[in-house]
């Protein structure tokens, strides 16, 4: 039996980026929050007897996809997720997995981590077996820093690398306009523009320290963004606290049905923001005018997702992000109108139906 399931993209609501730590990654913060695009995923195993050993042994895994963008080999997240699941049930067998791509490649939305995970769902659910949770999060943050949120799915705080997930009490359903440029941001390249990006500025001998408060300093004015990496993520802390917790302006909690109401304006005002607008915009300022056009086009909020390239606006009903997406596609935009996914909606909707 081929088993197909949903395999969906995210957004990141604010992205900050902290010290570089020994062992070669980045401290991190981020709001996760699944969206309703997502590609497909096919997977069927054959069973050829026998128990495995590891995750190097002679079980062939096939990667069909049409994209060229795509590795068919052992270097695609989704083969890695799937020799590490068949290696943690102690199982043989050929297992074949097809991507039917719909998202872009190293497009910020998490593409190759989601397949990833969809992958190790759909094995499970073909073999008919399930690996522990505990086991499934150890392969899942072993494959790659975003794979944990996409077994939690909804809106989830993520730290450390971004490894480190933690669920969040769910947003509400977000409207949303979804601009994919052509072209891809490396995700390596990004973080190394940031280093060369902070040594500079310290070089400079300035430094602004960031309270939280107002509009925070934007590169290219001349101003440092952040202090010590430790003093940043606690400043970085408070921001997202504000926002997800409180009014921004009082500091007192947010009550009941006045948190979604106002939604769009607390994140404007808590200055929540995407640290890698920083080094990506000056290298592709195209994607800095999609994001000014989809301010333009009525979204309350716009910011570009992990990376990049692709970018997204918030907006306060289906009907404005339906006639924003029409319009930035009359302009020659890629822009696609869809909206947030609840972490309920999420495990409701990712298994397709006839699997």
């Amino acid at each position: 039996m081929t088993i197909a399931v949903r395999s969906f993209a995210k957004i990141n609501l604010g992205l900050y980026i902290g010290a570089r730590r020994a062992d070669g990654f980045h401290e991190l913060r981020t709001v996760y929050q699944t969206i309703a695009l997502h590609d497909v995923i096919r997977v069927s195993v054959e069973p050829t007897g026998g128990r495995a050993r590891n995750a190097n042994d002679s079980r062939a895994i096939e990667i069909l996809c049409d994209d060229p963008r795509v590795p068919l080999d052992s270097s695609n997240t989704c083969h890695r997720a799937a020799a590490l699941v068949m290696e943690a049930l102690g199982l043989r067998g050929r297992v074949t997995i097809g991507i039917e791509k719909r998202l872009p490649v190293q497009g910020g939305l998490g593409a190759a981590s989601s397949n990833a995970v969809a992958t190790m769902l759909a094995l499970e659910r073909a073999l008919k077996k399930k690996v522990a949770d505990a086991t499934r999060l150890r392969i899942a943050a072993q494959v790659g820093s975003d794979l944990p949120l996409f077994l939690i799915g909804g809106t989830a705080l993520g730290v450390g690398r971004g490894e480190q997930v933690y669920p969040l009490p769910d947003l509400p359903s977000i409207p949303m306009v979804i601009v994919t440029p052509g072209i891809g941001v490396s995700t390596p390249k990004a973080f190394a523009d940031w280093d060369e990006m902070v040594v500079g500025e310290k070089a400079g001998g300035v430094r602004v320290a960031w309270t939280g408060e107002g509009a925070r300093p934007q590169i290219g004015e001349g101003e440092l963004t952040h202090s010590g990496g430790s003093d940043r993520m606690t400043e970085v802390g408070r921001a997202l606290s504000a926002w997800l917790c409180c009014n921004p302006e009082t500091g007192a909690p947010a009550k009941g049905g006045g948190r979604a109401g106002s939604l769009l304006s607390d994140l404007v005002r808590a200055g929540i923001e995407n640290d890698f607008e920083k080094v990506v915009f000056p290298e592709f300022p195209e994607l800095r005018d999609m994001k000014r056009a989809l301010v333009r086009a009525g979204a309350r909020y716009a910011s570009l997702s992990g990376s990049g390239a692709t970018l997204y606006g918030l907006f306060e009903s289906e009907k404005a992000a339906v006639k924003a997406a029409h319009e930035l596609r009359k302009r020659g935009l890629k822009a696609t109108a869809t909206r947030t996914l609840t972490r309920r909606e999420y495990w409701k909707w990712w298994l397709l139906r006839g699997s």
